[in-house]
């Protein structure tokens, strides 16, 4: 009795798993991506936007600046900052960089190193390269007054 009902609800099983995937398949063709093509065609290649030259003014007091340059393969990790080669107080005036904010050079505690704190390491937490890119997003924004 019992060999007659596993092999029974396999076979149901079996039917209904069948079944399923042929309706599946039929609905498949109509199924699109968000983007609104089809699932199947080749993505297209978002427009890349280049890096802006020059400086962008800053939208609000206190705004971290933006990156004015490049900053493809810059290591910046535990080990490494690249960008401390132009910008930390000791090579600044050397490669014609602005100098990093004295706030960078504090701990926690308020106290002034002559390091770069660690608190203050990863650059691109805060500061970003700067591109002419359309919002992705809609954005209604307004910079100070300045007042």
């Amino acid at each position: 009795m019992k060999k007659q009902t596993i092999l029974s609800l396999s076979v149901a099983a079996a039917l209904v798993i069948s079944g399923g995937l042929a309706i599946a398949q039929s609905a498949g063709s109509g199924v699109s991506s968000l983007r609104g093509s089809s699932v199947a065609d080749l993505d297209q290649p978002l427009n890349l936007y280049q890096q802006d030259e020059g400086r962008f003014a800053r939208a609000y007091r206190q705004q971290p600046p933006l990156i004015p340059h490049g900053i493809d393969n810059y290591q910046i990790d535990t080990n490494a900052n690249r960008c401390l080669a132009c910008h930390d107080w000791t090579n600044a005036a050397e490669r014609h960089a602005p100098t990093l904010s004295m706030t960078h050079y504090q701990d926690r505690d308020g106290n002034q190193m002559d390091r770069i704190s660690g608190t203050r390491w990863f650059c691109t937490q805060c500061h970003v390269p700067q591109a002419n890119a359309p919002e992705l997003v809609e954005n209604i924004f307004n910079p100070s007054s300045g007042n």
